[in-house]
């Protein structure tokens, strides 16, 4: 969401400047899956989600002021190979996030509120996934949301990849909470979306692991990871979350494998970093039973190998400005 983001540019700006003269290049390894937004209609990429029945695929749409658009970009070669126009809906608001569910179902999240959470109700918009992808229109399940403690600003969605239940993950600087929607959405009356976990972090986007058994929460400068257990969330770590322009966006790769982590911007770049317990080369979250003093300290882990020079002197410019601990409140 740009608006709340925009009182902290002067911050960002110096922060974007200094990455030019610290940072160090990535290494070939860390891009091979990775890929670059070609297509100039995307500027404000907010939610990323991996398809289901494409392989390579994964699905993105602006942030607000586009239309009821979904791109589908080959992650081969960065550009858009469909656009889909929903119908069936209102006029969107401000998407921030999308989810593909069970039965190839895709989930977009008309959850932001620019006024700070003050918008009575909210939308998601539930559609099938194209068995071929080309430019078409497609009809669309709207549903209305809202909170049981009052409206809010929110840009996770996230769909469990067995149950198909939905939840979403506010978005507040002090951390923000997991809500948990019926266990059936209905276009009857209103969705009234419960608190169930306390989430620490400013959160930006979240995905669920294919399994179900994980979930990765980003935000701006960070990310954690979290064992699911039905909902009942247990921090396991850190994330290494790269350090990109605007970071709104994060999906699991199709095979688990792979965390992406997106952002706004046009011609953005896609990141991948290998996923915690996503495979044999895949590296552990820093720290354990929810701690990341050790690794943090420890030449040998996953995030020091990760964690470039210039990515931390950013991080302290960043931090004099506004605070890191206000980012990742007990990172």
């Amino acid at each position: 969401m740009r608006r709340p983001f925009a009182a902290r540019a002067g911050a960002l700006l110096a922060a974007t400047l200094l990455v030019g003269a610290f940072a160090v290049p990535a290494s070939a390894a860390e891009g091979d899956d990775g890929f670059t937004i070609e297509d100039p209609r995307i500027t404000e990429s907010s939610g990323l989600a991996a398809s289901h029945q494409h392989p390579g695929i994964y699905w993105t749409h602006n942030d607000s002021d586009d239309g009821p658009y979904l791109y589908a970009v080959d992650s081969a070669t960065g550009k858009t190979v469909a656009r889909l126009t929903l119908t069936g809906i209102g006029s969107p608001r401000d998407v921030e996030a999308i989810s593909i569910g069970p039965d190839n179902k895709i989930y977009v999240g008309d959850i932001g509120d620019n006024l700070g959470g003050n918008w009575p109700y909210v939308w998601i918009y539930e559609l099938p996934e194209p068995k071929t992808l080309a430019d078409a229109t497609v009809r669309a399940t709207q549903y209305v949301v809202t909170y049981a403690d009052g409206a809010r600003d929110a840009e996770s969605l996230i769909v469990h990849p067995k149950t198909g239940r939905v939840y979403i993950i506010d978005k507040n600087e002090d951390g923000g909470h997991l809500y948990e929607g019926p266990a059936t959405l209905s276009t009857r009356g209103k969705n009234v979306f419960k608190p169930i976990a306390t989430v620490d972090l400013w959160a930006t986007d979240a995905a669920f692991s294919p399994d179900g058994t994980r979930l990765a929460v980003r935000g701006y400068f960070g990310g954690i990871l979290y064992d699911w257990n039905g909902g009942e969330i247990e921090r396991k770590g850190r994330l290494d979350v790269p350090l990109q322009r605007q970071g709104e966006s994060v999906s699991y790769s199709a095979d688990g494998t792979k965390l992406m982590y997106g952002s706004e911007g046009t011609g953005s770049s896609v990141v991948a970093e290998d996923a915690p317990g996503g495979g044999s080369s895949a590296k552990s979250p820093s720290g354990k039973d929810g701690s990341d003093s050790a690794s943090d300290s420890s030449g040998s882990s996953a995030a020091t190998g990760n964690v470039k020079f210039g990515a931390l002197a950013v991080v302290a410019v960043v931090a004099a400005f506004f605070g890191f601990r206000r980012l990742l409140r007990r990172g």
